[in-house]
């Protein structure tokens, strides 16, 4: 591997010299510049990576955890992540825990000793919230943040959310509404099924326990948790289904198929985050809208600008998202 003594030998000058024209940290004539330059070409000279961080303090790395990237809500957050922080000259580390507590442990300490710059963090646990703090490292929360954090959070308003969809669901008549959730111990799902639970009331409606599940955000649990749902006696079966993710609405859709029930007809699914997917499913998908990429931009400029400044007031974005309304719920 070539060194930087070489460079500075074959250009005919220090090391430091070599050092400055890199880092640019100090004049250098036009002349031992452009000797450098062409050294470091004709050698193929890569500076070393750790050896400018040690020096600045900085690594120009980001660590982003995620819970699952099989989710293409994740996935298209991603990269709206990594397209900010790449005009901006960071690269991004991506770490996918599979929503397993101790490897998301495991990953904290990996880009931790990688000395990255930043983390952001699209799920934590509280007990590893309080741990981090105590690490002086600037971090944002993506998503599923838990209150009480001294983190910057970005999200979305769910609450608003899920008041869109029952809006959207009452207003073409449907009255035996259901509710598919994710996990009932993430806040976000809760704030989705609440949305939906108050619109309900101001109609003089209720969402009662039997027409309200709880899956793990995946297309299989929707598909489970529907097919309870429609096997229920027909005065009972709901005649829309909301689900807090488009994973499960996808789901809640084959299960349709398979139970002989047209969409929208017989019943209307509206799905929430509006992945790329919605719109190519058949029927499409009516979904409550993140705007995923715009999501993930906000949330690198968060953290950039906490990178820039650590003693910026804490931060806290909400985005409004908005129905996207499609042939799975409104008949043409």
């Amino acid at each position: 591997m070539t060194t930087i003594k070489q460079v500075a030998q074959l250009a005919g000058v220090s090391f430091t010299t070599v050092s400055h024209v890199i880092n640019a940290t100090r004049p250098v004539s036009v002349d031992a510049r452009e000797r450098v330059l062409a050294a470091i070409a004709q050698l193929h000279y890569v500076p070393s990576a750790l050896a400018r961080s040690l020096k600045s303090q900085r690594t120009g790395t980001i660590g982003l955890i995620i819970p699952n990237n099989t989710n293409p809500y994740f996935s298209e957050v991603a990269r709206g992540i990594e397209d900010q922080c790449y005009s901006a000259g960071y690269s991004v580390i991506l770490c996918n825990f599979g929503d397993d507590p101790a490897r998301q442990r495991n990953y904290l300490d990996v880009l931790l000793g990688k000395r990255c710059d930043g983390l952001i963090m699209a799920a934590l646990a509280p007990a590893d919230g309080e741990w981090l703090q105590t690490k002086k490292i600037p971090v944002v929360l993506l998503d599923r943040a838990p209150q009480g954090q001294a983190f910057d959070v970005v999200e979305v308003d769910n609450v608003v959310g899920g008041v869109l969809a029952a809006q959207h669901l009452l207003a073409l008549g449907r009255r035996r509404i259901a509710c598919i959730g994710g996990p009932e111990d993430i806040l976000l799902s809760r704030q989705r099924l609440d949305g939906v639970r108050v619109t309900l009331e101001l109609a003089g409606l209720s969402l009662p326990s039997a027409l309200c599940r709880y899956a793990d955000f995946t297309s299989l649990g929707g598909y489970q948790h529907a097919r309870a749902l429609l096997d229920l006696p027909v005065a009972q079966r709901p005649d829309a289904i909301f689900c807090c993710n488009d994973l499960m609405a996808i789901g809640v859709l084959r299960a349709a198929a398979e139970a002989g029930l047209a969409v929208p007809q017989a019943l209307a699914v509206v799905g929430f985050d509006d992945i790329d997917l919605a719109q190519f499913v058949h029927p499409a998908l009516t979904s409550v809208a993140q705007n995923t990429r715009a999501l993930g931009r906000l949330t690198a400029q968060c953290l950039l600008a906490r990178i820039a400044d650590a003693d910026l007031p804490r931060q806290h974005h909400t985005m409004t998202p908005e129905l996207h309304v499609r042939a799975s719920s409104l008949l043409s």
